[in-house]
């Protein structure tokens, strides 16, 4: 034996009880399980907003990378199709589950009465409109009007692509 145990002395108790007791139960207390699962919900509920900014941040970069993909495809054609099936991108849809929004413009002198317009009430693009409605679903014919602020749009003939309250 390495280490020998001591000669037991009478009246005291054997070396095995003096070592360190134990309590007789393990595991956790209610009190104990309460206070984590309250930490755990205080922690959520600081990193949710955080959370919910960056898939909305996602989403937008997402949108606007295929409204600059959609618009290099027509920016290489002579004549525009009809719908966006004619470049292959008809049925897709935004981060949102939307479809992308395009209106080819007739080939007849100055922009159509429907095109979209800035908040200067200047046409944004000559020869199309490209939109996605973005995060609230809502838009209308001005980037001036509130709901059309979140609107991700080509303008510029696709020299701009991004948010309706940027352009």
């Amino acid at each position: 034996m390495l280490f020998p145990r001591p000669a037991h002395r009478p009246g005291a108790e054997p070396y095995r009880r003096r070592a360190l007791a134990l309590p007789s139960r393990i595991g956790f207390t209610l009190i104990e399980l309460l206070a984590v699962v309250a930490l755990l919900g205080l922690l959520a509920t600081l990193a949710s907003p955080k959370l919910r900014l960056a898939v909305d941040k996602a989403k937008e970069v997402k949108a606007i990378s295929d409204l600059k993909a959609i618009a290099v495809e027509l920016a290489n054609m002579e004549t525009l199709p009809a719908t966006l099936d004619g470049i292959g991108w008809g049925g897709r849809l935004d981060p949102w589950e939307r479809p992308y929004v395009y209106v080819p413009f007739g080939a007849g002198p100055g922009v159509p009465a429907g095109a979209r317009t800035d908040r200067f009430s200047i046409p944004l693009n000559t020869r199309y409109d490209l939109y996605s409605v973005g995060r609230d679903g809502g838009t209308s014919q001005s980037l001036g009007a509130g709901s059309s602020m979140d609107d991700l749009v080509v303008a510029n003939d696709g020299g701009f692509v991004g948010h309706g309250k940027a352009y």
